[in-house]
This record gives C-alpha cells, structure tokens and sequence, in this order.
C-alpha cells in the first residue's frame, strides 16, 4: 500500500467518521486536534480504525495530538508502523 492510498483511507475516516461531513475541505497539514476541529477524546476512535483498516496495534503513549494531529502525521505514522511490520 503506498502513500497516496493510505492517505486517502485516512482523509475518508477523518471526514466521515470524526469531522461528520465529507464535504468539509480538510487540508493534509491542517491540524485537528490542536485546532479544536475534534475533540481530543476522538484519538482512541483513530487507534481503532488504525486497528482495522491496516491491522497495526498503535501503543496508547504513542496516539497522542504531538505524533498524530494531521492527516499527514497520521498517514505517516500508519506507514512507518507497516515498514517496522516488513
């Protein structure tokens, strides 16, 4: 899976599932969390999809708003989990 795919997944989550409008033009660098666009309590519900759309345990200590607060940190953290994986 490369960049560009698991950005997508990422961005697709962010916006349904915590943002609640896909419609809603969400920059890759914009954050989410430190803005207060969502809430910090939605960070566990990002360690669940991580979970289960790419099957990588991300440790509690690690899901945190300085690690994963854009779509772009997210994304890389996902793809740095899966490189350790290989």
């Amino acid at each position: 899976m490369d960049r560009n795919q698991v950005l997508q997944k990422v961005r697709e989550f962010t916006l349904n599932e915590l943002l609640k409008n896909p419609n809603y033009d969400l920059k890759d660098d914009e954050p989410l969390f430190s803005s207060g666009l969502i809430d910090s309590f939605a960070m566990a519900q990002v360690g669940v999809f991580i979970e289960t759309e790419f099957n990588l345990y991300i440790p509690d200590p690690e899901l945190t708003v300085e690690n994963m607060d854009t779509i772009n940190q997210i994304t890389d953290k996902i793809l740095a989990e899966l490189a350790a994986q290989q």
